[in-house]
């Protein structure tokens, strides 16, 4: 049978093996002639492995498989060469402002591109991971290295091959944090005692800065979707990622090699993805950058300012006055905390008056706040609160019952400024 028919009927079956995950295991612990393969300390098929790059572990009575794969650092992955991220890091290493991706502090090295393949996406003891992959930078090279487990019963020497190989200080991932990692921790707790410690780390989960950026631009900002709109990524022949744990199961029963080759070729290219990506990010992330959109700028600048960075903030939203109310508004924002009442006033009226303000209400009670507390002009606070008002009762469907906090906020400040006016 060749592998796109097989692909596509493991497609048409994914849900039906999915629910048989006892019997499929059963059936995959009979298959597997890991005993014959332990005694000879031979690997089945050794020559194809070894013509992949692939080496296999062993540790007591278990083993895993080992790739590794090289690129230098020319090698392009979308609109980056995998190299610059050495001058990435350099620049992280001149900023002063405090953001959760900064390099500051770290080597290249000390990166850890990090990606898993696992039984399932439900997560806990139930799913499996049987590829752990990862790509670190060196000077003159990038090094992927995939631990493959071989069917069940062999996580001891999985994770044992993985925390002595591995030596890293920051992990990066995509939902690495929800997901892979935790997934990492329940697998190793039930083998603790055999392997060493989870070290501690600090972790770059890139997913969060991928919905901040695009999730208005893109459709979903799932990995696929983020290298292909955003960095230029266009994969061929790659093997869709929820077809993987068939493959796997399919590996382990037949030692077929065709479709497990797919699943290390397509975890390869995730973790050189995440390099991109993290270059890609870093360069936005730089104050003086000149390659942000409008959207990019300002959301940025709202990072910056929800990190207590409010200078840097200040400067981006500085740079789209003109073009985005909500920056306006924000910078606005900053400047009446800083007593610059007159540079509020303004701001919040060009951000009121701007043509694509959609939210003219949380505005305008800014406004009518200004003007009541540090202008004392009662008639136009009390102006802006009633149309505040009006716009926020335009936007309800349903109608406005008397107990609503919002109404009733808007209904307590007009009536006390109200009786402002007339005393």
């Amino acid at each position: 049978m060749s592998m796109k028919n097989k692909l596509n009927r493991m497609k048409k079956h994914l849900k039906q093996e999915s629910e048989s995950g006892t019997q499929d295991s059963q059936e995959i612990k009979n298959s597997v002639n890991t005993a014959e393969a332990l005694k000879n300390r031979t690997l089945p098929k050794a020559d194809e492995w070894e013509a992949y790059g692939v080496k296999p572990f062993f540790f007591n009575e278990e083993y895993c498989l080992i790739r590794e794969v090289t690129y230098p650092l020319d090698f392009k992955h979308g609109i980056y060469t995998l190299g610059e991220l050495l001058p990435v890091v350099e620049m992280w290493q001149n900023t002063d402002v405090t953001h959760p991706l900064t390099a500051k502090g770290h080597h290249p090295k000390d990166l850890f591109f990090f990606d898993t393949e696992t039984t399932g996406l439900s997560g806990g003891t139930g799913t499996t991971i049987f590829l752990l992959g990862y790509a670190r930078i060196m000077e003159d090279k990038v090094i992927v290295r995939q631990h493959l487990l071989p069917g069940p019963g062999n996580e001891v020497a999985l994770y044992q091959s993985f925390l002595q190989e591995v030596d890293y200080t920051t992990l990066v991932t995509y939902n690495g944090k929800a997901f892979d990692w935790p997934q990492v921790k329940t697998r190793h707790t039930l083998i603790r005692e055999h392997v060493p410690k989870l070290p501690l780390f600090g972790h770059y989960d890139l997913l969060h800065a991928a919905r901040r950026l695009w999730k208005e631009k893109l459709e979903s900002v799932r990995l696929a979707n983020v290298e292909k709109e955003i960095l230029g990524i266009l994969r061929e022949d790659d093997i869709p990622g929820f077809l993987a744990p068939m493959i796997y199961f399919d590996f382990v029963k037949t030692n077929e090699l065709q479709g497990i080759k797919g699943v290390l070729k397509h975890n390869e290219w995730d973790v050189l993805t995440l390099i991109t990506l993290y270059t890609h990010l870093s360069k936005l992330l730089q104050v003086e950058a000149e390659t942000r959109n409008q959207k990019e700028e300002y959301e940025i600048g709202r990072w910056f300012d929800s990190l207590g960075e409010k200078e840097t903030a200040a400067s981006l939203y500085e740079n789209i006055l003109e073009d985005s109310w909500e920056a306006c508004y924000k910078l606005g924002l900053l400047k009446k905390k800083k007593q610059k009442f007159q540079q509020a006033q303004d701001l919040f009226l060009q951000s009121y008056h701007h043509k694509q303000n959609t939210k003219k209400e949380i505005v305008g009670i800014e406004l009518s706040k200004l003007f009541e507390h540090q202008v004392k002009d009662y008639p136009k606070a009390l102006g802006f609160a009633e149309e505040a008002w009006g716009f926020w009762k335009e936007k309800q469907v349903y109608s406005i019952e008397k107990s609503s906090p919002q109404n009733y906020q808007f209904e307590k400040r007009i009536s006390r400024l109200q009786k402002k006016i007339n005393k």
